[in-house]
């Protein structure tokens, strides 16, 4: 049984590490040139049913817990005068209910526990055609193939696997964001570090958001979210390709807002990625195909709330067991895997949208924290 993983992702090299515990080799296509070919993106919350239950399952409990960030669980939240509604602060000998890890340590910890020749990059699919007997050739953008008996696609929001068992695109849901960020920021901006703590900081106000997260390599990713049509990272006449335009454009979209959060966005380098925020239908399924599945945002872009990257490790994690328990029978394994996998997420979809309604309103979001309490 030859399994082709398209994408190495957390839920792809997932996916390839439980199969390794469980001595069957998967072959992981990744587009990118090498593991260090770009930045992996900011911190993730690992939650214990999902993330750290998936890395339990790959072996990898001792790892997680060396880049664990138990602060990373703080918490503040404001409203757009600068007001603090809510501050939790997490006590040393806090459970590891949601600590946040770095993507980077994250991938690094899952690439270090498969072979060395696990992984191919540099592997761009471009097309899968289905054998006759089974299975599929797959064509990369350099020019070379590769056969299979079971394909799987973690591949992401753009997805070149999906096509084979579904027509669903992802759609926009109304909200576009802005990633920037402070370098070093507890040398570099110390008056800000303080104010943005350890863990995770939001701003809400009405039709705008601003949040920013600490990582542990002392940089602070800042994320401005808008939510306004699909077409407004085009239209709204910020150029992004000015890092310093950029910044003022939106100090200006930011002005009525308190002279803090003004700060925070003129301290940001020139690293600035506008992203327009897509989904794809709740509760999406497909008819069962014999070998080929999609997992993570493949398979159910949505909304996460936080939930994305550990669906993913999970999806991995439970089809990798699967196909180990039906060594011969790798339909029975999909369609077992798909049976779950289309539940779980689509629970999990009603509810990453629930909170993006809750997080479109300050008052809104402190009730979700602190439901017992009049405010």
């Amino acid at each position: 049984m030859t399994i082709a993983i398209i994408g190495a992702g957390p839920g792809g090299l997932t996916l390839s590490r439980v199969l390794h515990v469980h001595g069957i080799d998967a072959v992981v296509y990744e587009r990118e040139a090498s593991r260090a070919a770009r930045t992996q993106g900011g911190m993730l919350d690992l939650h214990v049913k999902t993330g750290q239950h998936a890395l339990r399952v790959a072996g990898l409990e001792a790892e997680f817990l060396s880049i664990a960030r138990r602060e990373g669980q703080d918490m503040r939240l404001l409203d757009s005068t600068g007001k603090l509604l809510l501050q939790e602060d997490t006590p040393d000998d806090a459970p590891l209910a949601r600590p946040e890890v770095d993507r980077a340590d994250l991938r690094r910890i899952l690439l270090d526990s498969l072979p060395a020749h696990t992984v191919q990059w540099g592997h761009s699919l471009r097309s899968a055609t289905a054998r006759p007997e089974g299975g599929y050739r797959l064509e990369f953008a350099d020019g070379t193939t590769a056969d299979c008996a079971v394909l799987v696609g973690a591949d992401g929001a753009r997805s070149r696997v999906r096509p084979l068992l579904t027509d669903a695109r992802p759609a926009h849901t109304g909200l576009n964001t802005i990633e920037l960020g402070i370098p070093d920021i507890d040398r570099t901006h110390p008056e800000l570090a303080a104010a943005i703590g350890r863990g995770n900081y939001w701003a809400i106000g009405e039709t705008q958001s601003l949040s920013a997260q600490r990582n542990g390599d002392g940089r602070v990713r800042v994320y401005l979210s808008f939510h306004t049509a699909e077409d407004w990272l085009a239209t709204s006449g910020i150029p992004f390709d000015d890092p310093a335009s950029t910044r003022a454009a939106l100090v200006g979209l930011f002005s009525e807002w308190a002279p803090q959060f003004t700060t925070m966005i003129e301290a940001c380098d020139d690293v600035v990625v506008p992203r327009a925020i897509t989904a794809l239908p709740i509760g999406l399924t497909w008819v069962a195909a014999p070998d080929v599945t999609l997992l993570g945002d493949a398979a159910h872009l949505m909304r996460s709330a936080g939930q994305g990257a550990n669906l993913a490790m999970l999806d991995g994690a439970e089809l990798a067991l699967a196909l180990a328990e039906n060594p011969g029978d790798p339909a029975a394994a999909i369609g077992l895997y798909e049976k779950a996998m289309f539940e779980r997420s689509t629970i999990a979809a009603r509810e990453g949208l629930r909170i993006g309604e809750i997080m479109k309103s300050p008052t809104s979001l402190l009730k979700f924290f602190q439901p017992d309490k009049d405010h």
